[in-house]
């Protein structure tokens, strides 16, 4: 007779009879009620009971502890407690060892990991994702970072913006026009060159610095207009304010190549000079110098530009194939250097500096440069360090000018080099007339219609 029939006839060492009560039958199937009256099954009887499949015996627990304040009484080899005198003796400390092979664990859900699933009891389901909310709340964080790299950079660019030039200091001005007028100068400073560097850049070593481009960018509604000054255009110097001194210089009529104003007292001369021969009143001044200009090409991975007949040049380092291609920092510099190789010399090579910088603009005034910070910090960092403006020159000014010279090479302006008339003594005599209704064209915000050579 098995334990679920009936006693099993077994006795322990002291000759009494072992019924199993309290600690299971450890067979497959639960003690019945008779035999665990705290126990109520539910369901079929035992016939049905045996036609279950038997769950495979599992390895022999620990004997199960009997609760504080019990006295204590040695377990058996079976692992149950007995003891007393009266025979068995029963705590009242279920172990739970209800199924059988004494897992003490409820009846294993699907594949046998616990009731209900894996790992446990079924857990209700939630609410289905709310994809807008999520949606709406990343959005916030993007703009918020945007916002937060925006400010961070604007802040960090704008103190290292070298504002050294005072347009205060020049006098006699010129009434104000319709137009945003920028005087863009490119000069031959080596402030921060190596002597490797000079080398490698063919810029020389002479002390100081000249202007080694010169032109004026008018940004208009009407279109925007560039206008090359030759460094050998002749012109006069006028009367002037020292710029350190403070001291009042008055104009003599002595007249010389462009270039000479700036050698003799920087860029408020500069200024005043070509406010005083052109009648066009400057509202920013923006200079860069060789080692800047060659930072902020390499920085920006090179310029593509199409060079529509090679030419070669020892002094500058120029050596140029015909045909499209991408200038790095060297290569650039040699470029818009270049004059010797020239039957136009000079004019010939401000059109050469117009077209690289409408180039050099285009590229960096994209939003992969201007939106990627790995990109941008490496442009701003490259240029900020030689780029030197007036005051009152903001970063949005800044900007202005660089889409400005954009929106040229896209062929949303016009680009030109002042009209010539002839020469005197070797320098570039600029025609008067169509320099007079260029300026006033630019003052009452007109579409320019002037051509220069």
């Amino acid at each position: 007779m098995s334990d679920w029939d009936g006693w099993s006839g077994e006795q322990d060492q002291r000759g009494r009879r072992d019924d199993g009560y309290g600690r299971g039958s450890g067979q497959a199937e639960p003690e019945g009620a008779r035999r665990m009256r705290h126990v109520q099954r539910p369901g079929p009887g035992p016939q049905a009971s045996r036609q279950q499949p038997v769950q495979p015996q599992q390895p022999p627990r620990r004997p199960a502890q009997p609760p504080a304040g019990a006295p204590y009484v040695p377990p058996q080899q079976d692992g149950s407690y007995s003891g007393g005198a009266g025979g068995g003796f029963d705590s009242g400390y279920n172990t739970g060892q209800v199924y059988g092979g004494g897992s003490g664990r409820p009846p294993a859900g699907p594949r046998g990991r616990g009731p209900g699933g894996p790992g446990g009891p079924a857990r209700p389901a939630g609410p289905a994702p709310d994809w807008r909310r999520r949606i709406k709340i990343g959005s916030i964080v993007l703009v918020s970072g945007l916002l937060v790299t925006g400010i961070g950079t604007y802040f960090w660019a704008d103190s290292n913006v070298r504002r050294e030039v005072d347009l205060s200091k020049v006098i006699e001005r010129p009434k104000e026009g319709d137009c945003t007028t920028y005087l863009i100068v490119g000069s031959d400073s080596r402030e921060g060159m190596s002597a490797e560097d000079k080398k490698k850049l063919h810029t020389g070593s002479a002390e100081g610095k000249r202007t080694d481009s010169m032109m004026i960018l008018a940004k208009c509604s009407s279109g925007n207009t560039m206008i090359s000054l030759p460094r050998d255009s002749d012109v006069e110097i006028p009367s002037f304010v020292g710029s350190d001194s403070g001291t009042k210089y008055p104009g003599k009529g002595k007249r010389t190549k462009l270039n000479a104003a700036y050698a003799e007292d920087g860029p408020e001369l500069l200024v005043r000079t070509v406010e005083f021969n052109t009648g066009l009143r400057i509202d920013h001044y923006a200079e860069i110098g060789f080692a800047g200009f060659a930072n902020i090409v390499d920085a920006l991975g090179g310029v593509e530009l199409n060079i529509e007949k090679g030419f070669k040049d020892e002094k500058s380092g120029a050596d140029f194939k015909e045909g499209t291609q991408t200038l790095n920092g060297e290569q650039s510099l040699a470029y818009v250097r270049t004059r010797y190789a020239f039957a136009e010399s000079d004019l010939q090579r401000t059109k050469n500096q117009q077209k690289f910088l409408s180039a050099l603009a285009g590229q960096a005034a994209t939003p992969t440069t201007i939106l990627n910070p790995f990109s941008l910090y490496p442009v701003l960092g490259a240029g900020l360090d030689t780029l030197i403006v007036d005051k009152d020159m903001g970063l949005y000014d800044m900007g202005s000018m660089f889409f400005a010279m954009k929106g040229i090479s896209g062929g949303d302006g016009v680009s030109m080099n002042m009209p010539i008339s002839g020469q005197r003594g070797g320098n570039l005599v600029w025609d008067k007339a169509k320099v007079k209704q260029l300026v006033q064209q630019i003052q009452k915000d007109e579409k320019v219609t002037v051509r220069g050579n």
